[in-house]
């Protein structure tokens, strides 16, 4: 019996080990399909410039536009995001601390919101720009971009709180504090590393987003000034210009690929680093 659990283990873990390894190299056949296509057309000019007359035939002209509209996107709707889901995450740990069934509805509720594709988020944000008689612009694309992103970072901050003892809440709620005021000071505090990963998840998936800004970013070679302008973003970018027929064009956009490969990779990296230098500061 014990030789046949053995056979069944090893079964298993080789099944699992070879999907692991079929994951990893589609991931980095992906990478280096995208790495070899773009880095030769990848130069110090595409970093620097905005797209100039004729970029879209082939001619001189950079995704700087791009650059600092997906900078601007990612950042506006993160910080906003980071403003609804803190109270709301907390409210949850705090006031719904006695009411475990409430807990599991609006768990379910994030979960369900997590797996709406991006472009019923979209079509919700260009309603709102038709109810609010906005244009295509940055501030309409943040408001989307937030809503899409607000239940990963629910979500993960909430799984965050949850590895906080539950004792440390108790024991301020005996010395006096309210609800609120222990959330704030001792939930949040003790699980600021989870929220920081939180927040930079969030950004790495606000600015590779495409389907949500394609009917609220709108497009425009210039960087945006104001909230109210149109705003370009690198997903955008690898859109337009690889429909083009111009093989420079289009290597461009396996350029455009290329950095914001790049621009998610550092997120993820300061994310780890973040994570475990606050993870020290935390009450064991």
């Amino acid at each position: 019996m014990s030789n046949r659990k053995h056979t069944e283990e090893k079964i298993v873990k080789g099944i699992l080990f070879l999907f692991t390894v079929i994951i990893v190299v589609v991931l980095f056949s992906i990478i280096w399909g995208i790495f070899a296509k773009g880095l030769p057309a990848l130069n110090w000019q595409m970093l620097t410039d905005v797209p100039k007359g004729g970029y879209y035939f082939g001619k001189e002209g950079g995704i700087l536009n791009a650059i600092v509209g997906s900078l601007y996107l990612a950042i506006g709707a993160s910080i906003l995001a980071l403003i609804i889901s803190i109270p709301s995450t907390l409210f949850i740990h705090t006031y719904l601390f006695s009411h475990p069934r409430w807990q599991k509805r609006i768990r379910l509720w994030l979960d369900v919101l997590l797996g709406v594709p991006a472009i019923v988020y979209g079509a919700f944000g260009f309603n709102l720009m038709l109810l609010f008689g906005w244009q295509s612009s940055l501030m309409a694309a943040i408001v989307t971009v937030a809503l899409l992103i607000s239940p990963v970072m629910m979500r993960s901050m909430d799984e965050s709180i949850q590895y906080v003892s539950k004792g440390l809440y108790e024991s301020a709620l005996s010395l006096g504090y309210f609800k609120g005021e222990t959330g704030f000071r001792f939930l949040l505090k003790q699980s600021l590393p989870g929220v920081t990963t939180a927040f930079l998840l969030a950004l790495g998936k606000g600015i590779g987003d495409t389907a949500s800004v394609l009917f609220t970013a709108g497009y425009t070679d210039y960087i945006p000034e104001s909230l109210s302008e149109p705003a370009a973003t690198l997903p955008l970018a690898v859109f337009f210009q690889l429909s083009s027929p111009i093989p420079e064009v289009k290597a461009r956009a396996y350029a455009a690929a290329a950095v914001l490969i790049m621009i998610i990779l550092v997120i993820s990296v300061v994310s780890r680093v973040l994570s475990n230098k606050l993870s020290k500061n935390r009450i064991q």
